[in-house]
């Protein structure tokens, strides 16, 4: 790793990031996109550490994919990811994914807030540290912004209650664990012919261990759209469309 802007990360896909299919999972893939962004921001000198100094944190808002071939176990891959641009309250972060020949196999977008410590709302950082934020903004993986999702309506319904590995230090939900559970609700068959060529996710609201979750589902032909309801806090945790 450098101080680049742009820095690029290798891993190599384990048995445990892939499905019975040795396909990588979509949330092992969220999480690789995750621990860039983290690595990223550490290296530019804006990591959690750092935002705590300002008396923020970062918390993924959210994410948008487009998977152009799945990933197989023991394939080494690259994850590029550069700070983007500032759009109103969120700092803009894209991501390209390339095989071991270089080639690009995904895309992604995701939008972050920096939320105030105390507040809980929306922050931002001093102005000396903004303009590494917009340094970018004409490079592009995708040529649009991470969606806003809308709605569901309901056709099928799920619930899932979480237990101890769900949680990240942070003591709620950890980002991909949402995207596992979407996955979840089909069948082994609907996996073995098919696999996400995108995905989007939007996180509303936190979710903490034994807080149930009701996973609305509506499917469009290939497009399967979710939303996940909290009824201890009566609000809507997560929105994800994933198109096979």
């Amino acid at each position: 790793m450098t101080k680049s802007t742009q820095l690029k990360t290798r891993y190599t896909i384990t048995s445990a990031d892939t499905d019975m299919f040795s396909r990588l999972k979509p949330g092992a893939l969220v999480n690789y996109l995750i621990q860039s962004a983290i690595s990223s921001a550490e290296n530019l000198g804006f990591g959690f550490d750092d935002l705590k100094e300002e008396h923020l944190f970062w918390v993924l808002n959210r994410l948008s994919i487009e998977i152009y071939r799945p990933l197989m176990w023991n394939e080494q891959i690259e994850v590029e990811t550069w700070p983007k641009n500032i759009e109103r309250i969120f700092y803009i972060r894209d991501f390209i994914i390339r095989d071991a020949q270089g080639k690009i196999v995904a895309k992604a977008s995701s939008a972050w807030l920096a939320i105030d410590l105390d507040t809980k709302h929306p922050g931002y950082f001093n102005k000396e540290k903004m303009e590494i934020f917009t340094a970018l903004k004409d490079v592009n993986a995708l040529e649009y912004t991470p969606e806003k999702l809308g709605g569901v309506k309901k056709q099928s319904e799920t619930s899932i209650t979480p237990t101890y590995f769900d949680i990240d230090l942070n003591k709620h939900v950890t980002s991909t664990r949402y995207v596992d559970w979407m996955m979840d609700t089909f069948s082994i068959d609907f996996h073995k012919n098919n696999y996400p060529k995108s995905l989007s996710i939007n996180y509303i609201k936190e979710t903490m261990i034994g807080e149930t979750i009701v996973i609305s589902n509506q499917a469009d032909s290939n497009i399967h759209r979710f939303e996940g309801f909290n009824p201890a806090q009566n609000k809507i945790a997560f929105r994800t469309k994933v198109e096979f």
